[in-house]
């Protein structure tokens, strides 16, 4: 489980547009890695509409916004078209990503126990070390709280 001043484990995914994205690519500036179980669901769907709503003032403050889900790249694709998604979206299919940040954990609904992503947000430093973790958020008020961590945030570039 990556916990806060770990550094980040390093990943290149498929990503939304036919791009990849890889996390060592954003050195130098702080990255909001935001990891939620599945495309056009009700709280996932929020949760990427509230980052969207405030991407302009996580790109004021040299912030990249990146969503993680195990979907395709054409399922993010899809989702970010239906909803007007303005962050970056990432592919991890294989859930490898998922399970190195320890976010592919055993879920519990209605009496049946499954394996599915823990929705979990890393704000990562310019030095790509975790700077703050939130487990098992809660989607109202989540983006604005990030964002208040990332303005608190000490040696921004």
């Amino acid at each position: 489980m990556i916990d806060e001043g770990d550094r980040a484990p390093d990943f290149t995914l498929p990503g939304d547009g036919g791009r990849s994205l890889r996390l060592g690519a954003f050195r130098g500036r702080p990255v909001v890695l935001y990891f939620y179980p599945k495309d056009d669901t009700g709280g996932c769907t929020k949760e990427a509409i509230a980052f969207s709503e405030t991407i302009g003032a996580f790109d004021a403050l040299g912030a990249a916004v990146i969503g993680v889900s195990p979907d395709s790249a054409a399922s993010h694709d899809r989702f970010k078209a239906k909803h007007g998604l303005a962050v970056a979206l990432a592919a991890d299919t294989e859930r490898t990503v998922a399970q190195a940040f320890g976010v592919w954990v055993e879920k519990s609904m209605y009496g049946r126990t499954y394996m599915g992503v823990e929705r979990t947000t890393f704000l990562i430093g310019p030095d790509g070390r975790v700077v703050r973790v939130w487990r098992k958020v809660k989607v109202p008020g989540h983006a604005e709280s990030v964002l208040d961590a990332l303005k608190g945030m000490r040696n921004m570039p």
